[in-house]
C-alpha cells in the first residue's frame, strides 16, 4: 500500500515568504519611498506663543495684495530678532547665520499642495488655523519632514510606520490638507466640491 504524501512540507516555505513579503511591503518599501529630513534650524512655536503672547497671525499674515505670507522671511524675524533676545542657542545660531548674513531660511514646507490643487487662504480666513493645520502652538521642535521621492511632496506630517502614513507624531499628531478632508468640510459647510473649485 502506497503512503499519501504529506501535504504539510509547503507550508513553512509559505509562511516565510508571506512574512517576508510582509516586511519588504510595509518596512522596506517606506524607507525607499520616504526621505527623511530634520528643518535647518530649531523653531520653537512654545516659545513665541507662551512666552512672547504671540498669535498665528503675527507671522503668517495676508500680505497687502491679499496673499499669504506663509513662512515669514527672515527680515520679518528680524524685526524682532535683530539681535539675540534670549539664551537658546537656536536662536544665537539664526541670528548669526540668517540675520547677520542677510539669508533666508531653507525651511522644508509640510504642507506644500500639488500644482494642480489651488487653495486660497482668503477664502478660508473665517476658519481657526487648526481646522487645517496642527495645533502648532504646542510645538517645541519641529517634527521630522518626510518627503515622497517619486512626487516630491511632504506626506504632510505624517510618520511612516509599517508602510502607511500615521498621526502618530506628537508634534503633527493629525495629517491635514488631504483631500477628503478638504471635501467633507466643504460638505459639512455647504460648499461646492465640483472639480473646478480646487483643481484649475
Amino acid at each position: 500500500m502506497v503512503k499519501k504524501a504529506s501535504s504539510s512540507g509547503g507550508a513553512l516555505p509559505f509562511f516565510v515568504g508571506f512574512v517576508a513579503m510582509l516586511f519588504v511591503g510595509w518596512w522596506v518599501f517606506p524607507q525607499a519611498l520616504f526621505s527623511k529630513a530634520e528643518q535647518p534650524i530649531r523653531f520653537s512655536h512654545v516659545i513665541h506663543v507662551d512666552d512672547g503672547g504671540m498669535s498665528c497671525e503675527d507671522c503668517h499674515y495676508f500680505n497687502d495684495d491679499g496673499s499669504f505670507s506663509g513662512i515669514p522671511n527672515t527680515e520679518s524675524c528680524a524685526e524682532c530678532h535683530s539681535d539675540v533676545m534670549g539664551e537658546d542657542p537656536a536662536e544665537e545660531q539664526f541670528v548669526n547665520e540668517y540675520v547677520n548674513e542677510e539669508k533666508e531660511v531653507e525651511w522644508l514646507v509640510y504642507q506644500d499642495q500639488p500644482d494642480n490643487v489651488f487653495f486660497s487662504h482668503a477664502a478660508h480666513q473665517d476658519k481657526d488655523c487648526t481646522t487645517c493645520h496642527p495645533n502648532m502652538s504646542e510645538n517645541d521642535t519641529p517634527p521630522t519632514h518626510y518627503k515622497n521621492v517619486l512626487t516630491g511632496y511632504s506626506n504632510g506630517g505624517y510618520k511612516i510606520v509599517f508602510g502607511r502614513g500615521v498621526g502618530v507624531d506628537p508634534a503633527y499628531s493629525r495629517g491635514t490638507m488631504k483631500m477628503w478632508e478638504c471635501e467633507r468640510c466643504h460638505a459639512e459647510n455647504g460648499q461646492s466640491n465640483a472639480c473646478y473649485v480646487c483643481h484649475r
